[in-house]
């Protein structure tokens, strides 16, 4: 069985700082980070996808974690096709970004690709090196439907981030759906990605079965995302405005105790970042581990 680590998809969210869940003394970027590596094993960076990460930042991170704490970070927003900011990007690439024929995208021009995700490696190499490394995670977005076009897009993935851990989450329902679940699972096996199994609200243009297949060697991954009706077309605010019931975490516990027995280790985050709704389901979930352990 391997170890379930619980915890959330960012530390810094100002929504998260601004509800006090950070106590006195502790409020700064290096009081944070320490703050919360003592109450959870594992967090997910989402400030990668907006920007290029440093090498000063991984530095930092490490440091202020102990032995043990895993980060999981989010793959740059040009290397998994989302439409990408000019100022993203360090100013000695720019011109090539702004070459391109697609605004915003980066799948047509694999060298640009190849250098970003150069620089994104070298990056986040100081938490590989010291053993913080979780995974990373390529979330693909809901344009990106299954077919011949994204085999060939994550083929490239896989092979840019050859012996690095990887899992996938996709936002496109048809890649989980009940006749295609065998086909995604296979594909995911066969180019050694992992896959991110979601929560979201149901019965949604945009939702996406609850599915928990264990495809890659290294950690898997779930992220709670809320339940809020306005996923996939409200503001952040409303897509994962979402205070999760009881009820509501405790239909997951079988799922991941199954999860668990399949992957070497199961990373258990949650998105649902308004105020300190996040923290306290995670709070709520190792509980309800350790009472069903």
């Amino acid at each position: 069985m391997g170890e379930i680590l619980v915890g959330t998809c960012s530390w810094t969210d100002s929504a998260l700082v601004a509800s006090g869940w950070y106590p006195p003394g502790r409020r700064d970027a290096e009081g944070r980070l320490r703050h919360y590596a003592e109450q959870f094993p594992v967090v997910e960076v989402d400030s990668t996808y907006y920007a290029l990460p440093s090498v000063r930042n991984s530095v930092l991170w490490v440091d202020r974690t102990p032995e043990g704490f895993r980060f999981d970070v989010k793959a740059f927003s040009l290397l998994t096709g989302h439409p990408t900011r000019s100022k993203a990007l360090p100013p000695d690439m720019r011109d090539a970004f702004a070459r391109r024929g697609r605004p915003g995208q980066g799948d047509d021009d694999p060298g640009l690709l190849d250098e970003v995700w150069r620089r994104f490696s070298e990056a986040v190499l100081p938490l590989r090196n010291a053993d913080r490394l979780g995974t990373l995670l390529f979330q693909f977005p809901p344009w990106f439907a299954p077919g011949a076009p994204a085999e060939v897009v994550l083929d490239r993935c896989r092979k840019r981030t050859e012996g690095w851990p990887v899992a996938v989450e996709f936002r496109h329902p048809a890649w989980w759906q009940e006749d295609r679940c065998a086909a995604t699972s296979a594909l995911l096996r066969d180019l050694g990605l992992a896959s991110a199994s979601v929560d979201v609200a149901a019965d949604l243009p945009l939702s996406l079965p609850p599915a928990t297949e264990v495809t890659a060697a290294g950690p898997a991954v779930v992220r709670f995302h809320g339940r809020n009706a306005a996923w996939g077309s409200g503001t952040k605010e409303d897509r994962f405005r979402h205070t999760y019931t009881e009820g509501e975490l405790t239909e997951w516990l079988p799922r991941l105790t199954d999860m668990s027995h399949r992957a070497d280790q199961l990373h258990v985050l949650f998105n649902n970042c308004c105020g300190d709704a996040a923290v306290r389901a995670a709070e709520s979930m190792k509980r309800l581990l350790a009472g069903a352990s």
